[in-house]
């Protein structure tokens, strides 16, 4: 059951991720990387910095658990009147945080970009402009997180994951269609990302009424299901989201520095979210209420082996994934964003900060599994301290490396950032025998790396030098690009079977 509810999230976020590449691709060719583009990037940023720490962050590993206590013991009805308070309160308090970002837009813009205050450039007034339109977005999506973390707890996984792809369609008919009507075109986009979050909320809506669940908002605090998520959510809000206020922290020192480099830590990122979309995201969406449940009725040692599961997926997809970064940082920047608008600058500047990351990969995925393995048993407070320290460590890094190193710097923060925050959580859940890694550990571990290895040498040497990425034609590099990633697939897949290693080695002991 978890593997094909895996395969279902998986295959949905891979058509999402795959046309946020597209639209990505849309955005570099017709926008480039410029002023507009950083100002629309920090406008979009914000809300969807939000939305991760309260709605998909905090307020999804608070409300899971809950529900998933309601759902195995209580009556039905009490599910239903839990689900109307909880829409009610979450409803309220988001339109009113979106209400004052609409009214508070330039200050927030000056909060989180503060160096374009300090410059000649029109970015501050242009990104708080789109500001106004774009914080709407965090009511949307919050209620659209709300109704998603309903059906995934009912193990219908396929509706929410299939979700995100409409914020994608939303934002590429905006830039070709909407774009062209305003006379700063990135305006269009702003809206875009507006209409994406009615779209998106109105699309769960016949699902939960499928359900039995479509809500009728109540606010109310005096439920003590409602007390119990508010309680949760506070710790949580660091604990579930160290990530994004890494990145928030990025842009902020971003401003600081030269033109362009929001765009290229932006362009770097996306790739880097690529995989953390398709197995991070889709582990932690089936992870999650799986462990709940699990925490509810079952034995301790199937709570370990589900995170032990997760674990042997991130190892299986993540190594060989983070090692294909690294190599192919030139390949892929070029291939997908080179354009008139995006030089060959912008392809070297973003291929290295894209590097950076790519160490941080393997310790993102982690961090997707871990976490759950205390959300789930309803304690959001040990992942928040070690939040707060790898947040420390990020910021120190963040300013020690700023100045010296400009945008990759602030990669490289993000990425020690990843690994003190999976480190710790590793350390944690163990020493708490959260977590009993099965047999045979060190053994799969050390053939999966020999095979990352030994695909990363043959992709250097088949890729060549970078010049020749920058120079070459778009269906040259398109073609190429195809054959260096389906034959390092075929060459870590292929050593990994002469090494002995079959797909049951990673299947672990899912619970039935």
């Amino acid at each position: 059951m978890l593997g094909r509810a895996l395969a279902k999230v998986g295959g949905f976020t891979t058509l999402s991720r795959v046309l946020g590449f597209l639209r990505d691709l849309v955005f570099a060719r017709l926008f480039g990387a410029s002023e507009a583009t950083d100002a629309f990037f920090v406008a979009f940023k914000l809300p969807n910095l939000f939305r991760r720490i309260f709605a998909e962050g905090a307020f999804a590993v608070a409300f899971v658990p809950v529900l998933s206590e309601y759902k195995e013991t209580r009556e039905f009805s009490d599910l239903q009147s839990f689900v109307n308070h909880v829409a009610g309160v979450l409803g309220l308090v988001t339109l009113g945080i979106s209400l004052l970002g609409v009214i508070a837009g330039p200050l927030l813009i000056a909060i989180f970009a503060p160096g374009w205050y300090f410059g000649e450039t029109g970015n501050a007034a242009l990104a708080g402009e789109m500001l106004r339109l774009t914080f709407p977005y965090l009511f949307f999506i919050s209620l659209t997180a709300f109704a998603g973390a309903i059906l995934n707890t009912h193990n219908r996984f396929g509706v929410p994951a299939f979700t995100p792809v409409l914020l994608n369609l939303c934002l590429i008919g905006a830039a070709y269609w909407l774009a062209p009507l305003f006379e700063q075109p990135v305006m269009g986009l702003a809206w875009g990302v507006f209409i994406a979050g009615a779209a998106q909320l109105a699309f769960n809506l016949p699902f939960l009424h499928q359900l039995r669940l479509l809500p009728k908002p109540v606010p109310s605090l005096k439920d003590p299901g409602v007390r119990k998520v508010l309680r949760l959510m506070g710790p949580a809000v660091f604990g579930a989201s160290a990530t994004q206020i890494g990145l928030l922290l990025n842009t902020l020192i971003a401003s600081l520095l030269i033109e362009g480099s929001i765009s290229w830590l932006y362009y770097s990122d996306r790739l880097l979210e690529f995989p953390v979309g398709i197995l991070g995201a889709a582990l932690a969406t089936v992870v999650l209420p799986n462990l709940s449940r699990t925490y509810q009725t079952s034995s301790r040692e199937e709570f370990s082996a589900l995170i032990d599961w997760g674990v042997r997926w991130v190892v299986l997809i993540g190594l060989p994934a983070a090692v294909a970064l690294f190599v192919l940082a030139v390949p892929l920047i070029s291939t997908l964003f080179q354009s008139q608008v995006f030089d060959a600058r912008d392809v070297d500047m973003s291929s290295r900060s894209l590097m950076a990351y790519a160490f941080g990969l393997f310790p993102f995925l982690l961090v997707k599994v871990f976490s759950p393995g205390f959300f789930a048993r309803q304690d959001t407070r040990t992942p928040v301290r070690i939040a707060v320290i790898a947040i420390i460590v990020n910021v120190a890094i963040s300013l020690l490396l700023f100045k010296p190193l400009g945008h990759v710097g602030l990669a490289l923060a993000t990425t020690a950032m990843a690994v003190v925050n999976a480190g710790l959580l590793f350390l944690h859940i163990r020493r708490a025998e959260i977590y009993m890694p099965s047999a045979g550990w060190r053994l799969v571990l050390f053939k999966t790396l020999l095979a990352s290895a030994i695909m990363g040498a043959a992709l250097f040497w088949f890729a060549g030098p970078s010049e020749t990425w920058v120079t070459a034609g778009g269906w040259w590099k398109t073609g190429m690009l195809s054959l260096l990633v389906a034959g390092g697939a075929c060459v870590y897949f292929g050593t990994l079977f002469l090494l002995g290693m079959r797909v049951s080695d990673f299947r672990g002991r899912p619970p039935a």
